[in-house]
């Protein structure tokens, strides 16, 4: 039935994997029609409309032989989502997308359906949305982490290890004292990284609309480790609207506070953790060979080191 059925991969993930992964993402490309066929044929799915991607991954809308709505999520095993399925058991659908099947060879994910044309950024009020992506996020940290998923402690020791190198690559000496800062405030909080379940990616666009709940979070990368570094992603949405307040301090604040209020977080770890997501952010710009930070996560640090006061984090 469904190997008769073509699936097309969109140019944008063949061109990304062929940049990012070389030959062998060229060749996941390659095997991606046949491999989605067999799938379609193994769970016996209907394809149901145009196919979707995201960043790394193929996403066929499909219906089950008992009519049920589902999405059929193919991509490559990798560290980052290799928990996917542990973290998507772990929440049980508690504000997360449910989990209906996973092959366990390919990584191949049978997720309940979501309106992917009704991400959480087409709410209008800022505001109201980062309540909505506050409350959710308050009900996935909740969670304990399983045995087996990655620590944020031992990310954060590797962080530690690698800044005093990173920094010494960076073109600017305010971009180099920064980067110091917020290696600082890891190690003053690394002791206790925590045991949450962390989604690790949650901002507006990894929150569609379900019908079982109005909105429902998708995309984790699952890890165990304090909520606090769970905060950035949703501090740089439309960082257009941040600009365009006049006061990009204020309106950073405005949002940390909302989403630390609302998961009831000690403020200054917050900070501390946070300042450790945009430490990991720099790391990997370094990584890819930028000379420069970030100016989005060079406003967030300096505005939350602005409150909390600059000779909190002692660089040493």
């Amino acid at each position: 039935m469904s190997a008769l059925t073509p699936v097309d991969v969109p140019d944008a993930l063949a061109a990304a994997y062929a940049k990012h992964s070389g030959a062998a993402g060229r060749a996941w490309i390659a095997a991606l029609p046949a491999l989605a066929a067999d799938f379609l044929d193994h769970w016996a799915l209907r394809p149901d409309g145009p196919v979707g991607h995201g960043m790394a991954s193929l996403v066929l809308p499909v219906i089950r032989a008992d009519d049920t709505l589902a999405a059929l999520r193919l991509q490559p095993i990798t560290a980052e989502n290799v928990d996917v399925p542990t973290g998507l058991r772990t929440w049980n659908g508690d504000g997360k997308v449910l989990l209906l099947d996973h092959d366990p060879d390919t990584g191949t994910l049978l997720l309940e359906r979501l309106d992917a044309s009704r991400p959480l950024s087409a709410v209008a009020d800022d505001t109201a949305a980062m309540r909505i992506l506050a409350d959710l996020l308050a009900r996935l940290v909740a969670v304990p982490a399983p045995a087996g998923v990655r620590q944020l402690a031992d990310i954060a020791a590797a962080m530690l290890d690698e800044a005093p190198r990173a920094a010494a690559s960076l073109r600017d000496p305010a971009d180099q004292r920064l980067l110091r800062t917020c290696a600082s405030a890891v190690a003053e909080v690394i002791g206790e990284p925590g045991d949450r379940m962390l989604h690790w990616d949650l901002h507006y666009d990894n929150i569609l609309a379900g019908e079982r709940e109005p909105w429902l979070a998708i995309d984790p990368e699952p890890l165990a480790g304090d909520p606090g570094f769970d905060l950035l992603p949703a501090m740089d949405n439309r960082w257009d609207e941040v600009v365009a307040t006049g006061d990009v301090t204020r309106a950073v604040l405005r949002r940390f506070d909302l989403l630390t209020e609302t998961l009831n977080l000690d403020r200054h770890r917050a900070t501390a953790w946070t300042l450790g997501r945009v430490l990991q952010n720099a790391l990997w710009d370094i990584e890819d060979g930028e000379p420069t930070l970030h100016p989005i996560q060079v406003a967030i640090a300096e505005a939350l080191l602005h409150r909390e006061g600059l000779g909190t984090f002692a660089t040493g």
